[in-house]
This record gives structure tokens, C-alpha cells and sequence, in this order.
């Protein structure tokens, strides 16, 4: 961010509690949580003095949204060694006298950055919700402007969701294996410190900076994970949890990558039954037989001569690929589906309606972050967290994508081929395990593309002390806000008082809210707000 005129700096406790950011147990984090870091005379005292210097971010932004920096430690076991980056954000409280503390908030990722989440929560929040909170936001390590990781990859070696052929397998083994090399390369010693676990330190670091005993925290997709480790580092700190769109901590992150295919086969089979059910508009056949074996026809002639469109040529991978995301909303998937046949017919057809090919990468919007730092987060987050789930044997993603493409033969190739990660170093600790009561929302939608509803249960499973609100027939990734009165006053009656409901509660999809997620996936947003939405192929 460009810096202006400095603000008052936020008052910091040094006396703040500051949990050891290398506990590994529920049990370690509540026992020592306890003590004033200025009475341990621990490491970390010189990062918990810090007082953040508050200016404006932007000349054209309010004012009320300001920016600084704050350093944390690269390697938690030697807090006195390299120092890095942690870029924070704030919108202050609109009613001081009615604040309860800071909430935190995490878009996604991993690699995505979060500097402008209090702008855009402020705009999805009620009132009577930031009259409560101090909205922080934060770039994860690694991150944007958080001191960001770089691999040096060229446009083509972002490109990651890659079909399986036999005839192309070695060459994705050696791209896998040049993408390791080069953010090893790279990024040196700090690529092996970029993990969930240590961003996770760093908020809770935050938290002591902050004054706060405290952290309430909203977070979507990836940010459900970093915010479930979080309550399991640190029980002691956590307040109110709000998790959108859930991962399966179990899972993360090959199998969070696989589920991508096993989500996309029964919303493929539903989205037959709604094709077929308007087949005098859509023309795609009049039953779910019919409509399987249009799009399939569909893909194998794109695979013997790929279909043109404005100047594209679109593979049946390509049309496999672009239908993953896009059958989770039937409508979508039907429009997508529809322009394909057109085109393949001759007739005038637009490409603006299809999604971006899978795994397609984009850019850095900041000029002075690499333009690779997302896809450098995300194969340091997915790498590190649990180099235990990736084989290091290369042709076992040749059988696995082999098998996966015969059980889920929309996406099963894509998700189960080789990756960087299995030519990535060990973890340098343990994945976590999350098995803990505190309390939190688990948020989900039926029919989610990137977390799967069976992912938000076995989160909800694994915090015993959360409840689960459920969005029946809802479509998209992101619940909150929907313009779904159920779910987002669920949501917001959680954050305003802190009291989870009774029960798991469940929710009815309305026609607006979901469409309203059609057209904001359109306007690259998540679903009625302005939540940037993450890359198609990220969490």
C-alpha cells in the first residue's frame, strides 16, 4: 500500500497474553495461556510491544480503512532470528462504547490475500454487528505484502490441474518436479516456514499486539482451516468463529484436491435432472440419459477436433474442465453446455458465458507483489501443511489418476495427477490434528464446488462444540451474506451476541439467493456481497 498521512496509533497492552507459538496440544495452549508475556520474559516480548503504525491506506480509500506493518518471527522455535513481514488492516469500531473486540477475517487461499477484508466486511455486515468489532484484516505470510514468496513461474507453469495421458504423464512429472525445484530455488530458507500452523501464530501474535485477550474470526474456504488450527493452538483465544464453506482438516490438502472429483459426480447427475426437465428451453434432451450423453458427445468431438470459440479452441478436457465448477449451479452448467453445442454446430456462440479452463492462474493485482505469489502460497501452504498425504512415487498419481477418472470421469484425472508436491521437502512439523469444543457456526451450502457439504460435516464433526447451519438446495462457495434472511441471521445474530444456536440449524435456498450466486460468480464475487471470489481452482 502507498503510505499517507500517519493516524493514531491503536493503543497496545504490553501486557497482553501471548499463548507459546509452538504449543502443539489443546491442553499446552490453556495451561500456559494464562501468564502476561511481560512477566515470562519470553522471546517473543520485543514482537508483543510492537505498536503498529496506523495511516490510511490509500489516498482514494476512506480514511477510516488504514494499513501497517508489523513483524513476526520467521521460525517460531528461534523467535530472535529472521524477522518478516506481517501486513494488517483495521476499520475501528463504529460505536466505541459498544465494542467487544477485534474480528479477524480470512478470504480464502491458500495465497490468497486479505489486507482488504475489513472494506469488504464492512459492506456485508449489519450495523448493529460493527458497532461490536474492530474489523482487522491481514495478508497470511507469504502473502501479498507479507514478505511474499516467489517460485519464478512462467504463466504456463501455473496452469496445474493437468488431465491425465499417457502420452503427456513424464512431462508432468517433470513439471511438477521443476515447479519444487524453483520455488526451492527461489525462495530458500523461508519457503519451509510458510504454513498454516505458523499463520496461525502470527494471528494469535496479532491478537497480542492488538491488546486483546481475545480474536472472534470469520473466514471462508482455506480460511476455515486456518481457522479451525487456530482454535486448536490456541483454545484459550478464541471467541466467535464464524466458518464459511468448510475444508475437512483430515483431508488437507490432497484429498481437499480429490474431492473436487468425487463433489462434481452427484451434482453432474443433478444437473442432468434439471436440464432434462426444461429440455423445450434448453434443447440438451428431454431426459437425464439424454442430457449425460449430449455432454459427453460434446467432449468427444471436442477431443478429435477441439471446438472453436471467439478465437479459442476448447479440448474435451477443456470442456471436462470447465464443467466441474459449473454443474454445481445447474443454470450454469446448462449455459455453458449450450454455447459449447452451438459452437460445435457452426452457429454463433459466445465464450463469455464458459468459466476459465481448470486450473488456470492469475496474476498478482499488485504491482510490487510477484506475479506468481499466488500460486507460490499456494503450493507452499498445500506442500508444507502435510507432506505425509503426497506419495513420492510418480506412478502412483499415474494409477490413482487412472482409477480416479474411471470412478469420477468428470474430474477424477485432474484432481488425482501428479503435483509439486511430491518432489516438495518434509513438513517441517506434524499436520494437525483438530479435535476440540470450541465453540464456532460451521456455514455451508448444499451444493458447494470447491468444499463439498460432506467437508463442512466432518469439520462440524471434528469441533465438538460448534453448530452447523446448512443452506438446502443452496448453490455456490461462500454462504455469507446470500440475501438468504435464514442463514445470513443465523450469521449475524451469532456475531452480534455471541450466543450459538441450540441446534444445528437448516436453511432454505430461495430463487434470489441463488441466483444472485450465478451472477456474482459472473462478476467474479461472492455471492451477494463484494467479496472477492477466489480463483476457481483454489480454496
Amino acid at each position: 500500500m502507498r503510505r499517507r498521512g500517519l493516524a493514531p496509533l491503536l493503543a497496545v497492552s504490553v501486557t497482553a497474553t501471548l499463548a507459546p507459538a509452538l504449543a502443539t496440544s489443546t491442553a499446552d495452549a490453556a495451561e500456559v495461556g494464562a501468564a502476561p508475556a511481560a512477566a515470562t520474559g519470553s522471546a517473543l516480548d520485543q514482537y508483543v510491544e510492537q505498536k503498529p503504525k496506523w495511516q490510511r491506506c490509500e489516498a482514494d480509500l476512506p480514511a477510516e480503512y488504514q494499513c501497517a506493518t508489523i513483524k513476526v518471527p520467521l521460525d517460531y522455535r528461534v523467535p530472535g532470528g529472521k524477522r518478516i513481514d506481517m501486513a494488517i488492516s483495521r476499520i475501528k469500531s463504529t460505536a466505541p462504547d459498544q465494542r467487544h473486540g477485534v474480528l479477524l477475517a480470512n478470504p480464502g487461499g491458500p495465497g490468497g490475500p486479505g489486507l482488504d477484508m475489513p472494506m469488504l466486511m464492512k459492506e456485508s455486515l449489519p450495523e448493529s454487528a460493527r458497532q461490536k468489532y474492530d474489523l482487522i484484516g491481514f495478508d497470511p505470510r507469504g502473502v501479498g505484502r507479507s514478505t511474499p514468496v516467489t517460485c519464478g513461474l512462467e504463466p504456463e507453469e501455473e496452469n496445474w490441474l493437468r488431465p491425465y495421458k499417457e502420452a503427456t504423464f513424464d512431462k508432468d512429472v517433470a513439471w511438477a518436479r521443476d515447479v519444487a525445484r524453483k520455488c526451492r530455488e527461489k525462495s530458500g530458507a523461508t519457503l519451509k516456514h510458510i504454513t498454516t500452523r505458523n499463520t496461525v501464530r502470527d494471528m494469535d501474535l496479532l491478537r497480542a499486539v492488538l491488546g486483546e485477550k481475545k480474536v472472534s474470526y470469520f473466514g471462508y474456504s482455506y480460511g476455515t482451516y486456518l481457522g479451525a488450527v487456530y482454535t486448536q493452538m490456541f483454545p484459550g483465544r478464541a471467541d466467535r468463529f464464524v466458518l464459511d464453506s468448510a475444508v475437512d482438516p483430515a483431508r488437507a490438502w490432497r484429498g481437499m484436491i480429490q474431492w473436487w472429483a468425487e463433489g462434481a459426480e452427484p451434482a453432474f447427475d443433478r444437473w442432468t435432472e434439471w436440464a432434462a426437465a426444461r429440455s423445450e428451453q434448453y434443447g440438451l434432451g428431454d431426459t437425464p440419459k439424454k442430457v449425460d450423453r449430449t455432454f459427453w458427445d460434446l467432449v468427444q468431438r471436442a477431443d478429435e477436433k477441439p471446438i472453436e470459440m471467439d478465437g479459442e479452441k476448447y479440448t474435451g478436457d477443456d470442456v471436462r474442465g470447465m464443467m466441474r465448477g459449473a454443474v454445481f449451479g445447474v443454470k450454469e452448467g446448462t449455459e455453458l453446455v449450450v454455447e459449447l453445442k452451438k459452437a460445435a454446430a457452426g452457429e454463433p456462440a459466445s465464450a463469455k458465458r464458459l468459466p476459465a479452463p481448470a486450473g488456470t492462474a492469475r496474476p498478482a493485482a499488485d504491482a510490487d507483489v510477484p506475479s506468481d505469489n499466488g500460486t507460490a502460497g499456494f503450493w507452499t501452504v498445500v506442500c508444507n501443511d502435510n507432506s505425509a498425504a503426497w506419495s513420492r512415487d510418480p506412478e502412483s498419481y499415474r494409477r490413482d489418476a487412472i482409477e480416479d477418472k474411471g470412478r469420477y470421469p468428470l474430474f477424477g484425472d485432474f484432481a488425482s495427477s501428479v503435483k509439486p508436491c511430491a518432489f516438495w521437502d518434509r513438513s517441517a512439523e506434524p499436520a494437525t490434528v483438530v479435535n476440540n469444543k470450541v465453540g464456532s457456526l460451521v456455514v455451508q451450502n448444499e451444493w458447494d464446488s470447491q468444499t463439498p457439504l460432506p467437508s463442512g460435516q466432518a469439520l462440524h464433526a471434528d469441533l465438538k462444540g460448534s453448530k452447523m447451519l446448512t443452506v438446502l438446495g443452496g448453490e455456490g462457495h461462500g454462504v455469507y451474506p446470500s440475501g438468504n434472511a435464514c442463514a445470513d441471521g443465523e450469521v449475524e445474530d451469532y456475531l452480534t451476541t455471541g450466543k450459538l444456536p441450540a441446534k444445528d440449524v437448516t436453511c432454505e435456498a430461495t430463487a434470489g439467493s441463488n441466483g444472485d450466486a450465478r451472477e456474482n460468480r459472473k462478476r467474479d464475487v461472492l455471492p451477494g456481497a463484494p467479496l472477492p471470489q477466489r480463483s476457481p481452482d483454489r480454496f
